[in-house]
């Protein structure tokens, strides 16, 4: 049965001039239901001189292109870069951006990990993927570690474990399906970045391949003041994607304070009765995110409101890191929420349910938002949790009987990266005792406008209590930021300093995408932007992502087409 045309017409057309087309033949056959980006000259000629220096490529109708650009949010099911590279090491990372930038061709950089909001994510151009540079080299005796561009955080935990290094830790994250060098670009927020500092704060050694394709090295001997020393700077906290493609780091490896040199982790969920409108729960919550907890333990939330099982109740869980033993870890909970009803379970579990739904077959359609806390007013704290409470009450009563999930996660900060000051580093929300991310997932994919619709209405109701009432985390970024404010909103005072860095870096701006550090001579154009707020038309931006996506193809005939579409599903 077809779709009506004008809910096919919401399949990422909306507020756009033409219309794009699929690669399928007159009579729609369905074999041929491939979009096929067009490829220009200049692009054919790149690819072809990067093959004989047998650099990796891959390009559409090739099976191994499909795998490649296979993401498990929907959202982005529609992106096709003109082809897929695949460098080995940092001298091919250099022959590709010296080629794209003769011939005028976008890049997009993959670490081999995933955004939030796609923006590793190719939509045309080359899809610079770093997947094959995956050399990870621990020397333990002075405590470092070299880890390629391309590794995810279980390549790197992996030499701990095999070399039986018990005791030594690498500040990394808490999934190993997430790329390493993303992580650490953005600041790096992991499961000991209370006792450690934030990612970037262990990272000793950067080497980058920059705009004009030099191979630079730089790092915390370099004078900060200098060219090399700034550089360093932006790369904590702002580096993804805005000053040159990260090929390598060196990271110092951290030693922990459990004599046996172990963690405790454990994990509870707590499904109160009455559900969030149980003034016990809400007394407990607010406890415990005003709570002064010590350094070496690290308690993340999950505040859950899932309809897609009719059984599914609110709750929350509850994820614990702490650096000592089981016994230190019972009697600081029972200090602090006067309940050890946790369940002792390795990390490794954890692990296995993100690993599960980072995988391409486990496809849903995503949003995200993030916004920043801290825990020193009581009236905020109170504020937040009141707000997220009927927020989720709304959603159950809104979207009664629907396939779809709604998820505010509360990642534990603050500790040792409080004691940074903001212009330390790139990364600039010192303050931060919580950066909170919020997920809406759905399965139906007619119902985007209303998804975009309840996230606009959380975030106007949160963003004021975000830090500064504009505050937001860069590796949970929100593709739907305005793009007057968002630098403000990731990068906060840093943003002006930042600006600099990329004139001397990148100053013909060749690493250039939506939500990327602009040059200097662009401040003008901000000063009157209302920096802080959301800014942006949630419900406008219905299957836009999908429309930037389509924006190469051509239409012949626009009813047949879409009816076309409609027999396939989409």
């Amino acid at each position: 049965m077809r779709q009506p045309l004008c809910s096919l017409l919401r399949i990422g057309l909306a507020g756009r001039q033409h219309i794009s087309t699929l690669g399928i033949n007159a009579k729609g056959s369905r074999k041929f239901a491939i979009f096929a980006p067009q490829q220009s000259r200049s692009l054919e000629k790149t690819v072809e001189r990067l093959k004989k220096q047998a650099i990796p490529v891959f390009q559409p109708q090739e099976r191994e292109y499909e795998h490649l650009i296979a993401t498990s949010n929907l959202l982005y099911r529609f992106s096709r870069p003109n082809c897929v590279i695949q460098p080995e090491n940092a001298t091919q990372v250099q022959a590709i951006i010296n080629e794209a930038r003769s011939e005028k061709l976008k890049v997009t950089i993959k670490c081999n990990g995933h955004s939030y909001a796609g923006h590793s994510t190719a939509f045309d151009g080359i899809s610079l993927d770093l997947r094959r540079m995956q050399g990870v080299s621990l020397n333990a005796r002075d405590m470092t570690v070299d880890i390629d561009a391309g590794c995810q955080w279980g390549h790197v935990y992996g030499k701990l474990i095999d070399g039986r290094h018990d005791g030594l830790i690498i500040n990394g994250g808490r999934c190993p399906t997430v790329g390493v060098s993303g992580f650490m670009l953005g600041g790096g927020l992991g499961p000991f970045t209370r006792s450690f500092g934030m990612g970037c704060d262990t990272m000793m050694e950067a080497t980058v391949v920059t705009a004009d394709g030099k191979l630079v090295t730089v790092g915390e001997k370099d004078d900060p003041q200098s060219k090399e020393g700034r550089l360093f700077w932006a790369l904590r906290g702002a580096g993804g994607g805005n000053f040159g493609v990260m090929v390598k780091m060196k990271l110092k490896v951290q030693k922990l304070k459990n004599r046996h040199g172990m963690v405790v982790a454990g994990r509870h969920q707590w499904f109160p009765e009455g559900g969030f409108d149980n003034n016990e729960f809400m007394k407990t919550m607010n406890d415990f995110y005003l709570t002064d907890w010590p350094k070496n333990i690290t308690v993340d939330s999950t505040w859950i409101c899932d309809l897609r099982d009719k059984g599914n109740l609110d709750g929350v869980r509850f994820t614990i890191s702490f650096d000592g033993s089981k016994g230190e870890y019972d009697r600081l909970i029972e200090k602090h929420i006067k309940s050890t009803r946790f369940l002792y379970e390795t990390l490794v579990n954890q692990w296995m349910e993100e690993t599960e739904r980072a995988y391409p077959t486990n496809k849903t359609y995503e949003l995200y938002s993030s916004f920043v806390f801290t825990n020193n007013d009581k009236a905020t704290i109170e504020k937040v949790t009141a707000e997220i409470r009927d927020l989720m009450a709304e959603f159950r009563e809104l979207f009664k009987g629907e396939k779809v999930n709604f998820l505010v996660t509360w990642i534990h900060a603050g500790g040792r990266a409080t004691e940074f000051e903001p212009t330390q580093t790139a990364y600039f929300w010192r303050q931060a005792v919580f950066h909170t991310y919020v997920t809406i997932e759905w399965v139906d994919k007619w119902m985007e406008l209303d998804m975009r619709k309840f996230l606009g209405k959380i975030k106007k109701r949160l963003r004021p209590h975000s830090l500064g009432g504009k505050a937001a985390f860069i590796n949970f970024p929100d593709r739907d930021f305005p793009l007057r404010t968002h630098e403000a909103m990731y990068f906060g005072d840093n943003r002006d300093e930042l600006r600099r860095v990329k004139e001397m870096w990148d100053p013909k701006n060749f690493f250039k995408w939506d939500q990327g550090v602009k040059l200097p001579q662009t401040a003008s154009q901000d000063r009157n932007a209302a920096e802080g707020e959301d800014g942006v038309d949630d419900e406008g931006r219905t299957d836009s992502v999908a429309g930037e996506q389509w924006d190469y193809f051509k239409p012949k005939d626009v009813i047949e087409e879409l009816d076309e579409l409609a027999d396939m599903g989409f």
